[in-house]
């Protein structure tokens, strides 16, 4: 059975189709979340707090009317990763958070092209006007894509008050207005 949520909107870039999770991208999901390459979100997960936290991204459409975006391929329909607007209880700003499932997504710009398409929808349709990416300071690849999509480090801004959260670095985005 596949459940999809309504009003949801599927953004398109020239690799990449951008939606919101579905049923078949549980198990890829989980897989992430479950490996090491999860480790500066707080991975290895067990399978019961990975498919949570795939609810939870599923549920943050429902609750908030926006959410992470699954990336996928557009040749392949492959989904690999998660993307875009996130601001879940607890968060001090609305958050870009970005992911990669597996390395073979790495190194090709495709993570970066996702992230431009959904903060610009964010930004277009959500009324955001500033955004931070939260990021763990030794996560030099996600470091650096914040950098790429013109981030920059915001020393007085706060992160949430969770445990492990100690020392995170909070990227302050480019407002929409700089973007055009």
């Amino acid at each position: 059975m596949s459940v999809t949520l309504s009003d949801t909107p599927v953004l398109e870039t020239d690799r990449l189709i951008l939606r919101a999770p579905q049923a078949g991208d549980m198990e890829p999901g989980m897989a992430f979340l479950m490996d090491d390459r999860a480790r500066f979100m707080g991975g290895p997960q067990s399978r019961f707090q990975a498919w949570r936290t795939m609810g939870h991204l599923t549920g943050h459409w429902v609750m908030r009317g926006y959410g992470l975006f699954i990336y996928c391929d557009k040749a392949s329909g492959t989904p690999l990763g998660a993307v875009g607007p996130f601001f879940p209880e607890g968060w001090v700003e609305p958050e870009f958070g970005w992911s990669a499932w597996t390395s073979a997504t790495e190194g090709k710009g495709l993570v970066a092209e996702a992230a431009a398409a959904a903060r610009r929808w964010a930004y277009d349709t959500q009324g955001w006007t500033t955004a931070v990416s939260y990021i763990d300071r030794d996560n030099a690849r996600s470091i650096a894509l914040a950098k790429r999509l013109g981030a920059v480090l915001d020393d007085q801004a706060a992160y949430p008050d969770l445990p492990g959260w100690e020392g995170t670095l909070v990227f302050r985005h480019p407002g929409p207005e700089d973007l055009a």
